[in-house]
């Protein structure tokens, strides 16, 4: 352990990244066998098995994914090495995968998007558009644009700031049902489900609004396809403040009613932060996410 081999920690580190012997020779340019016997040495080095061969798969043991996190961050470092050796410490390239929900993905994402294409046109973005929380020690992303604290140790959030939620209408809707403004007026209106399970109209119901699912016509549980609904006047929803002041032909509906308020954390793998691809991604969501 005291001279671990480079060679063979990148062969551990690029097989498990591609899931196969084949792959990662190919993308270090070595011969499969080369490969295979450099993996094998790190086993024999560290005294534990790294992966399973299921058929042609290299699957990793419990081990190695202990293992891996550790080994990506010598990876990265050893690449930020690379760069200033040879001059190039300011190219910033590669992929970075930002996961947010739908709404966010769609309206509040791609202004900071614009700022990272001037800044560093090197780096590839992938969008992961969900309402479900990406698990970001599984690498289902990079970053991910929360509403909820972050908790797992591994982890470093930054929050930004909070945000608030209301109702809204089309100006047509409103023109040919009238404005409804308070809690009592809403029984002869419809509203855009986002759910048929029942949560939402419970939620509704605790925040005084005496509705059944008669109120509700129309459900999608996606919420850019839920606000185009209310935009082409089908009905009354909730949308974040910051998209309904994007949003042309909308207005608020039920302004009695307290706006609901939650907050934007802004999150990655604590490993991640030594990626430099990953610290300018972040910090210009950061900068950008931080303000309505």
């Amino acid at each position: 352990m005291d001279h671990l081999d480079w060679n063979q920690l990148r062969a551990f580190l690029e097989t498990a990244e591609t899931g196969s012997l084949s792959a990662a020779a190919r993308k270090l340019g070595l011969t499969q066998p080369t490969l295979s016997r450099q993996v094998a040495a790190i086993e024999q080095r560290l005294g534990v098995t790294l992966f399973e061969r299921v058929g042609k798969a290299m699957q990793l043991t419990s081990t190695g994914l202990e293992l891996l996190e550790h080994a990506r961050t010598m990876g990265s470092a050893a690449e930020e090495l690379a760069l200033v050796a040879t001059g190039r410490s300011q190219a910033v390239e590669g992929m970075v995968s930002i996961s947010a929900s739908d709404a966010v993905a769609a309206y509040l994402l791609p202004r900071a998007i614009h700022r990272i294409r001037q800044l560093a046109p090197r780096i590839v973005v992938e969008v992961v558009s969900s309402n479900a929380l990406s698990d970001l020690r599984r690498r289902e992303s990079d970053i991910a644009v929360r509403h909820v604290n972050p908790d797992q140790p591994d982890l470093i959030g930054r929050l930004l700031r909070e945000t608030t939620a209301s109702f809204y209408a089309s100006e047509s809707w409103v023109a040919a049902h009238g404005h409804p403004r308070t809690a009592d007026e809403v029984a002869a209106h419809e509203f855009i489900g986002v759910d048929r399970s029942g949560r939402y109209l419970e939620y509704l119901r605790a925040i005084g609004l005496p509705l059944t699912t008669a109120h509700f016509p129309l459900y999608s549980e996606n919420t850019v396809t839920a606000w185009e609904l209310v935009r082409q006047g089908l009905g009354i929803g909730a949308m974040m403040d910051d998209v309904a002041r994007l949003t042309p032909g909308v207005v608020r509906v039920l302004e009695t009613l307290a706006p609901v308020r939650f907050p934007i954390w802004l999150v990655t793998h604590r490993e991640l932060r030594t990626a430099r691809r990953i610290r300018v991604v972040f910090d210009v969501l950061a900068e950008h996410l931080s303000v309505p």
